[in-house]
């Protein structure tokens, strides 16, 4: 096992800086990716003025050498020995085609679903694709991620199983995940009112007319060809504290409660603010804002992204996603989920073997917690044990466990923020769990653990603002989706990138006004399944 706190030198990321002349033998010929601007009209006055780079927008979203990658050719740039045998998954956000690629770059499957991504997907044992997909029809929600269907599709397209859940009061988003007994884990938006969140504790200046979008966690039992039932439920809603306003309900010191959200957390009243702490918040927002993030109008605004910067935060209506949870794994044998939220920077581990109502309760379950937080990380402040100097993660991604004797999570580390500058990071944390007494811990001190077990990082070469996503592999390399450049790589123990990739494909459709605007050869994420996975062999056999 690798010594705690071991850091990967940026060294190894000097392959990508030599892409454009250095390529594997067995590299097929590149592909170039072109994107073309619109031109002004005559009538703008800046019509004698070249044509804004429509790319220059999310420059800051990326490394330099990433971003430098975006203009040049596109497809397999390392296929090294130690890579690990297998066909990755490439779904590029703005696409409705999911491929599937081997190791020399090669698509030997490509799913056509006709919708756009509404979060991630999975093969399954069958050859079959659990997807989630993009709702435009009359959508009640948006933001970057969001989904609101979800189908099985068969090799050839065709529609198997589909379940719908976009509605006014709620939205399927982001992540699914299928289970052993057949069932899909997924997330949600609900809608709760500006005045229900107020009642709750919300601050004011917190909540716009779009209300708050807690999320929930729903697993559905399919009923082919269409439709479901629900059969376990879990609710953010349902596991609030405040510490502002004695006369509403859960109000608590937050030390005293870390099982429970603040629901004014990454929430901080201007006047508390340092104009410094106000400026990062204000340009951050700007960043997220222009990649279609932090939306919560049902009508939003019309944007021409060449005529001017989107408005300021304090100048629009405020955002109703106020977890934006991206992610949630299922860990079988402990029957233990985690869950993902950027904007309170944390990840949570909730325990699935409760019913519903304890679910909604405290009490109950294998861990006799309900559905109340069994272990938390990434931003202690928010539970009354720490400060911001104390933040461990950085709008993070794709929390995933590892299979192994203790209980292991690995995690993207967008990075944006960080002291130090803006990086990534893949974390491997080490949690403290004991099978018999559960999470261990101190009253009133931040979870375990202190630090990641590794980490892979390289400053100035390796960087996504947002999205992306990391997955260990049998082999012990990592696999790695960094997302705002379209980039997928293999990594050993050691660092060495053995396998990089350079996503040509997408672009084919355009960013819908209710969803993100994540750049043309954007990925979520990124898996590879093994030559002998049971979904490999029927599909490709």
């Amino acid at each position: 096992m690798l010594a705690p706190h071991l850091r990967i030198s940026a060294v190894a990321f000097l392959a990508l800086a030599q892409a454009a002349c250095t390529r594997s033998e067995s590299a097929p010929p590149p592909v170039s990716a072109t994107v073309t601007a619109t031109a002004p009209s005559a009538a703008d006055a800046n019509a004698d003025k070249p044509p804004e780079d429509p790319l220059e927008r999310i420059r800051s979203a990326m490394s330099e050498a990433e971003f430098a990658a975006l203009k040049g050719e596109r497809g397999l740039i390392v296929n090294a020995p130690g890579a690990t045998p297998g066909y990755t998954v490439v779904m590029p956000l703005n696409s409705t085609k999911v491929h599937l690629v081997d190791l020399a770059g090669k698509v030997v499957h490509t799913w056509e679903t006709g919708l756009a991504p509404g979060g991630w997907c999975y093969l399954l044992d069958d050859g079959t694709l659990l997807h989630a997909g993009r709702q435009d029809n009359d959508p009640k929600f948006r933001g970057g991620g969001i989904g609101g269907v979800i189908r099985r599709l068969a090799p050839d397209g065709t529609v198997l199983w589909r379940y719908d859940f976009a509605n006014e009061s709620h939205c399927q988003h982001h992540d699914l995940e299928p289970l052993p007994n057949g069932n899909v884990l997924f997330i949600a938006w609900e809608r709760k009112s500006r005045e229900d969140a107020i009642a709750r504790g919300r601050n004011p200046e917190g909540v716009g007319a779009a209300g708050l979008w807690p999320d929930a966690v729903f697993e559905v039992k399919p009923k082919l060809p269409e439709g479901g039932d629900i059969v376990w439920e879990w609710h953010a809603w349902d596991h609030l504290v405040q510490d502002v306003d004695t006369a509403k309900p859960d109000y608590a010191k937050l030390a005293d409660r870390p099982g429970r959200i603040d629901v004014n957390a990454a929430f901080e009243p201007e006047t508390k603010q340092t104009d410094e702490e106000r400026q990062k918040k204000e340009d951050r927002a700007k960043q997220m804002a222009a990649l279609g993030y932090g939306g919560g109008g049902d009508a939003p605004p019309a944007h021409d992204a060449q005529a001017k910067p989107p408005p300021k935060p304090k100048d629009r209506d405020k955002s109703g996603d106020w977890m934006h949870t991206n992610a949630v794994d299922h860990h079988v044998g402990l029957d233990l989920l985690v869950l993902s939220s950027p904007e309170l920077c944390e990840i949570f581990v909730i325990d699935h073997s409760t019913t519903t109502a304890e679910a909604a309760s405290s009490r109950g379950g294998r861990y006799g917690k309900g559905g109340d937080l069994l272990w938390r990380w990434g931003n202690p402040k928010n539970h009354g044990a720490g400060t911001e100097a104390d933040r461990k993660l950085f709008y993070q991604h794709d929390p995933n466990w590892i299979v192994g004797p203790d209980l292991r999570l690995l995690v993207f580390n967008n990075g944006g923020d960080r002291p130090g500058g803006d990086h990534s990071s893949v974390d491997e944390l080490v949690l403290p769990f004991d099978r018999e007494r559960g999470f261990l811990g101190e009253a009133g001190k931040p979870c375990g653990p202190a630090a990641p077990a590794w980490t892979f990082a390289a400053p100035g070469e390796f960087y996504s603002a947002f999205i992306s996503g990391a997955r260990r592999l049998a082999s012990g390399n990592t696999i790695v989706a960094s997302g705002a450049p379209g980039r997928i790589f293999e990594v050993t123990p050691a660092g060495q990138v053995v396998w990089n990739y350079l996503n040509p494909h997408g672009g084919d459709i355009q960013p819908a006004e209710h969803a993100g605007k994540a750049p043309p050869l954007a990925l979520y994420r990124a898996d590879r399944y093994a030559p002998d996975h049971p979904g490999i062999v029927k599909l490709l056999k």
